[in-house]
């Protein structure tokens, strides 16, 4: 398989004066402290027509300025990039059911007085409709990632398998386990890295994207919290959720770092059917809406854009395809406009506590697609 499929065309000259109004979106929203800085990539008809990094890591005057390379916590974004994609190469090897119930792969899921858990497959926990609740705090009790599993595999279930879609970071956590049992490669935080970086990150020559970044590399990525009452310090180079980070830094829903070239990178394979990573059926069975629960938006392990409002924004098509993160992170594909966009930040800095990366993604989607029409 050629490179020049593998990674799209570089094409970014004149990039500031075509995505004009769309960079005034990422300079404005640092200016009015929506996040410190970004990284965004835009591939669109097998060319890489924008790369540029915004900002600073902190808003402090004398800040680490922002590449174009520079990597990122990608939060949420990792169930697609690494977990979903796991999915998919163990479902394309015949090696993945996805209508296997949960207790098969991990019977400690089972429980005697809750029959109805019985009835979660696989099939849910990626389409979030297993009826386990979006999040739990396990990492205030859990102090290992054996501790923080066993709670997670004991939540109640807060709704019929099948029966509500409900965004689940738990559902994650187990598949992650899941698919580290499928696979048999021994425990999951050795599992998922090795796997990913063997089966999806190298091949794809996605060579900025890894779980859990060594020491001495921290200081080369941004920030996300000042963590006064978890960790006591700033979080940096080191996973932000907490439950992944008890979990080693590596898990089924949260944990790998990116740069916005590699996402895109990753994007264009997508883009172009999927190979050599999966066969162009695979991809469409994965992001394809499912037809359940009712008023669902997700896929398999994927989001769709939701109608009137998406953070994709108004223009992306009814086949596009993409996920967000808690980070501020978010990667949208189109095959119908054969285009991706990531756009990456830590909109996290310093307390968490900015909600304007809502109103700023679609704006800036809205602008790139404008300026390719």
């Amino acid at each position: 398989m050629s490179r020049a499929i593998l990674q799209p065309q570089l094409s970014v000259a004149g990039q500031d004066q075509r995505f004009a109004r769309a960079f005034a979106v990422i300079n404005g929203a640092i200016a009015a402290r929506a996040f410190p800085g970004a990284a965004v990539a835009v591939v669109h008809a097998g060319r890489m027509v924008a790369l540029r990094g915004f900002g600073r890591f902190t808003y402090a005057d004398d800040a680490r300025r922002v590449g174009a390379e520079t990597m990122y916590d990608l939060a949420s974004v990792s169930k697609v990039v690494a977990t979903t994609a796991m999915a998919m190469l163990l479902y394309e090897r015949g090696l993945l059911d996805l209508d296997v119930a949960v207790r098969a792969v991990v019977p400690e899921f089972a429980d005697v007085a809750d029959p109805r858990r019985d009835r979660v497959t696989v099939r849910m926990l990626l389409a979030h409709s297993s009826g386990l609740p979006a999040y739990a705090r396990l990492f205030e009790q859990a102090r290992s990632r054996e501790t923080l599993l066993e709670a997670a595999y004991k939540l109640p279930l807060e709704a019929d398998p099948g029966t509500r879609a409900e965004y689940s970071d738990i559902g994650f956590i187990i598949l992650g386990e899941i698919l580290a049992r499928v696979a048999g490669e021994g425990p999951a935080e050795n599992a998922l890295s090795s796997f990913c970086r063997r089966e999806v990150f190298g091949p794809l020559g996605m060579t900025k994207t890894l779980f859990r970044p060594a020491e001495q590399m921290c200081q080369q990525f941004p920030p996300t919290v000042e963590d006064l009452d978890f960790r006591h310090r700033v979080v940096q180079g080191e996973v932000d959720d907490e439950n992944a980070w008890v979990m080693g830094g590596v898990a089924g829903h949260a944990g790998v770092f990116s740069s916005a070239g590699d996402v895109a990178h990753f994007a264009h394979v997508l883009l172009e059917g999927g190979s050599p990573l999966v066969r162009r059926e695979t991809l469409e069975l994965f992001t394809r809406r499912q037809a359940s629960p009712a008023g669902t938006t997700r896929a398999l392990g994927w989001d769709t854009p939701s109608r009137p409002v998406s953070q994709s924004g108004k223009y992306f098509s009814e086949r596009a395809f993409g996920h967000l993160g808690y980070t501020g992170t978010s990667l949208w594909i189109d095959p119908e406009r054969r285009l991706a966009v990531a756009l990456l930040t830590n909109r996290t800095w310093p307390d968490r506590s900015s909600q304007a990366i809502k109103q700023v993604r679609p704006a800036f989607h809205d602008a790139v697609v404008e300026a390719l029409a």
